[in-house]
């Protein structure tokens, strides 16, 4: 089994080779997406969201997602990503004269697959990454500036998305930690997507809910898996949905917790 990334600056085309992957990470930068070969799942806390082959998606920066990579039987899976970093965003919207206008809440990403321009332009990046062309980084910015013009053509509203520069606002903590905790990142992360510093976000968690983040988090996963488990789901099944790093620490904190192990609950 072996895996391929190679990055182009902002441009990343990858290959995992008869190896089925699956974890979670934080979206930092939007991101469009070309699926060549596999099926990719996300998901975000309640819904999941499918792309197969030909596929093209667009990912809005700062959520928390979780994924898993399914390469097609005796195949690879493949996709080229585009990652539109601030700075990116930001001298575009300069020299186009572009503005977001309105705030947009939006699913954690749009599918489009009924763009024949923009799949024309996946096929044109994927030829230019198999022949090599991508180490020029003229060409790559080059690239970047067509997709940016494609996307706003195929979606207009995209630009109150891509050009909105501004960090996320205050929120509700509990309403966003009952939606996330199963997500396994550390709090300056959830402190940041609240809108809060770390030191403000403990601070408010501890008034709402009465104990540290970290002990609350603990006993909400425990108390979810202990309700799957119950419902007839196997521990080696839902440890990593629920934010555990391996099964060996979560069978330890559920018997820590319970006083008995996840096996012996029927």
């Amino acid at each position: 089994m072996k895996s391929k990334r190679e990055d182009f600056g902002n441009i990343v085309y990858s290959c995992y080779t008869q190896l089925s992957r699956q974890g979670e990470h934080f979206v930092a930068d939007h991101v469009l997406s070309y699926q060549i070969s596999g099926d990719l799942i996300l998901n975000d806390g309640f819904n999941d969201y499918s792309a197969r082959d030909g596929s093209i998606r667009f990912l809005r920066r700062n959520q928390l997602l979780k994924f898993m990579k399914q390469p097609p039987p005796n195949g690879d899976f493949k996709s080229l990503s585009i990652y539109l970093d601030q700075q990116i965003l930001k001298d575009f919207s300069l020299e186009y004269d572009l503005i977001s206008e309105k705030k947009e809440f939006n699913k954690p990403l749009i599918l489009l697959n009924d763009s024949l321009e923009l799949k024309s332009y996946m096929d044109s990046l994927l030829l230019y990454q198999n022949s090599g062309k991508l180490s020029d980084s003229r060409l790559v910015d080059l690239k970047i500036k067509e997709a940016l013009i494609l996307l706003i053509q195929e979606e207009p509203d995209l630009k109150n998305i891509l050009f909105d520069f501004e960090e996320p606002g205050k929120m509700n903590i509990e309403a966003f930690m009952n939606k996330n905790y199963h997500f396994n990142v550390n709090l300056d992360r959830f402190a940041y997507l609240t809108g809060r510093s770390l030191a403000t976000f403990k601070r408010d968690f501890e008034k709402i809910f009465g104990t540290t983040p970290g002990k609350w988090l603990l006993q909400k996963r425990l108390q979810e898996a202990h309700y799957l488990l119950e419902k007839g789901k196997m521990a080696s099944d839902i440890y990593l949905d629920l934010g555990f790093e391996d099964l060996s620490h979560f069978s330890f904190a559920f018997k820590k917790y319970y006083g008995e192990s996840p096996s012996k609950i029927v």
